[in-house]
């Protein structure tokens, strides 16, 4: 049986690596470990609640390291206006942050038989190229890459050259697709994607969920929320319990511009209603504080977990998050690009017209 290992950034991640699992054939399942890291996301006590339902052979947690961890990488960062100087420090870049990074990886990769990676953005993608590890990507997020394709983005200028370095050569380093030890990258709806590379493969994460079983989301539940009675109280709480609007925030601009947004989407479109707010994991704004009023869901719980919910809203609110895997509300909105022009340039939110 292949011993497998999905490296996640995100509870978001867990979940798709848990729906994965759970498509395999019984005969299959159980033999896979989940690695989780620590650098972008506090999923605080996921893991004891990931071991307690026993799912996943092992579950890791990954102190990994950004390049600003090791402050004699910053020279190789540093614009030089000259294209082949500055591809020269990426390649010595790449080399060396690989190294760097070796320390803080907590398992032999090289063991397993199968290794998934989301965000093979971060330094995981470093290592495994420089490594010489086979694996395979998944998008970061619900078609993240129809908003922001990050690697074109990010290597804008010359990307030809810069893709066969990476994808030919592995003398530096390119995300989504474009690493040589990358096998493939799992997509939900590749048509979405403006510029698709050729290693992108369709998964439609909507057959993952379908097929779900009562037993299975029973596990995801236990897994990813940590108090199932205090959820199901909010769920049923509010004077206008006929109309629940949720609104998910997103971590964008800075802090004070954030709690603006968020006021100015319950004033314009919540009158009347039972407001609901689910802050992003990552988001730092403290909405107890700012938005105290309202009834506030645990950030740590994936919006996903309320489809396996008896719990309606009429409707939905989201600025960027992707909510098309929603089945919990009537009417979903995202705001979208349009909105977030009122509140930053839009070459901040708009990168994929950027390419």
């Amino acid at each position: 049986m292949k011993k497998r290992i999905y490296i996640c950034h995100t509870y978001y991640h867990v979940y798709i690596s848990s729906l994965k699992e759970f498509a395999l054939p019984k005969e299959e399942q159980g033999n896979a470990d989940v690695m989780l890291s620590k650098m972008s996301t506090n999923f605080e006590d996921l893991k004891s609640r990931l071991e307690k339902v026993g799912y996943f052979r092992q579950v890791i947690e990954f102190d990994e390291k950004r390049d600003t961890e090791f402050p004699e990488l910053a020279r190789y960062k540093t614009p030089s206006g000259n294209f082949v100087k500055a591809l020269w420090n990426r390649i010595i870049f790449t080399r060396k942050y690989a190294a760097r990074e070796a320390a803080y990886v907590p398992v032999n990769l090289k063991a397993y038989d199968e290794i998934y990676v989301f965000c093979d953005s971060d330094p995981i993608g470093y290592y495994l190229n420089q490594n010489k590890i086979p694996y395979h990507a998944l998008e970061d997020g619900l078609n993240c890459l129809s908003h922001y394709d990050s690697a074109r983005y990010d290597n804008k200028g010359h990307f030809g050259i810069k893709a066969f370095f990476s994808s030919r050569l592995n003398l530096i380093f390119i995300q989504n697709g474009y690493g040589k030890y990358c096998i493939d990258m799992e997509v939900n709806d590749i048509s979405l994607i403006p510029c698709p590379c050729h290693k992108y493969v369709e998964v439609p994460r909507k057959g993952l969920t379908e097929r779900l079983t009562k037993e299975e989301k029973d596990i995801l539940l236990h897994a990813f929320v940590r108090d199932m009675d205090g959820l199901y109280e909010k769920m049923r709480h509010g004077e206008y319990s006929d109309n629940k609007i949720l609104i998910l925030t997103d971590p964008l601009c800075d802090l004070e511009t954030r709690r603006r947004i968020f006021s100015d989407i319950i004033e314009k479109y919540c009158q009347d209603a039972q407001v609901y707010i689910k802050p992003h994991p990552r988001d730092e704004l403290d909405y107890y504080i700012y938005f105290g009023e309202y009834i506030i869901i645990d950030p740590t719980v994936p919006m996903e977990m309320l489809n396996f919910m008896d719990v309606t809203f009429e409707k939905v609110y989201a600025v960027l998050t992707v909510i098309d895997a929603i089945s919990f509300a009537k009417e979903k909105i995202r705001l979208g690009e349009d909105f977030m022009d009122l509140y930053e340039t839009p070459a901040v939110h708009r990168q994929n017209e950027h390419l």
